[in-house]
């Protein structure tokens, strides 16, 4: 979010974290549903297909906006359906098909709709295997990525046939700093705040990581970060 703000309103979906679950392999939550309390939610009703999203900060509504993913699964192989206010403030179900989701990337992104409620399918499983893959990808998270310091998460979309995290550390460009922003030691494809961090700093941190991979790699790094406001 730019440090001169944001000309507008702002919605706190927050508010909308109710869960329920129909007994028949369908979970349906508010949007500001916590992405952990749904994965908590599925794995408590010996459910699989969350576990992909365990460790991912933020809410299920901004999941389905970006399509998050990791470890070869996304929200596109869950998601039935979404409840949404369009524009004339109507409310109405946009399907999965009309979801249009690709890596990173939703309808959500291009259209003016606000998600308010998110439908997921999941598939029967036994609660202790499911609950020992949260703790594993859980784990390999915090070996791998610098969950001790504040951070936007994974800066960049994964260019194709490569890794944005090894072009970046291939570049020299670990520990690179501009005020408060660094290039994380840990994980290149993060860039943290060490302290006093500023929008300002980590786009210019952004801008420099993504000239120097383009001019030793000739491969430009597309944001999987938004830029929002003035």
């Amino acid at each position: 979010v730019s440090d001169l703000g944001i000309e507008g309103a702002v919605l706190q979906l927050s508010g909308l974290d109710g869960i329920s679950y129909d007994g028949s392999c369908e979970i349906t939550c508010g949007a500001g549903l916590k992405l952990s309390k749904l994965c908590l939610f599925a794995a408590e009703q010996d459910l699989q297909g969350m576990e992909f999203a365990w460790g991912i900060p933020g809410t299920v509504g901004g999941a389905v906006y970006m399509n998050a993913g990791a470890y070869d699964s996304e929200m596109k192989n869950v998601v039935t359906s979404c409840k949404v206010i369009d524009s004339n403030g109507e409310e109405r179900i946009v399907t999965a098909e009309e979801m249009q989701f690709g890596y990173r990337t939703s309808i959500f992104q291009s259209e003016p709709l606000i998600v308010t409620e998110v439908t997921v399918r999941l598939e029967p499983g036994e609660g202790s295997q499911i609950r020992a893959k949260m703790d594993d990808i859980f784990m390999r998270r915090k070996n791998k990525q610098p969950l001790e310091y504040p951070s936007a998460g994974s800066v960049f979309k994964r260019p194709q046939g490569n890794y944005a995290g090894t072009l970046i550390e291939d570049c020299g460009l670990k520990g690179y700093t501009v005020g408060g922003a660094q290039v994380s030691d840990k994980h290149a494809g993060f860039i943290i705040n060490i302290g006093s961090a500023t929008a300002s700093d980590v786009k210019q941190v952004v801008e420099h990581v993504q000239m120097q991979v383009f001019l030793k790699h000739s491969i430009q790094l597309e944001r999987e970060l938004k830029y929002i406001g003035r």
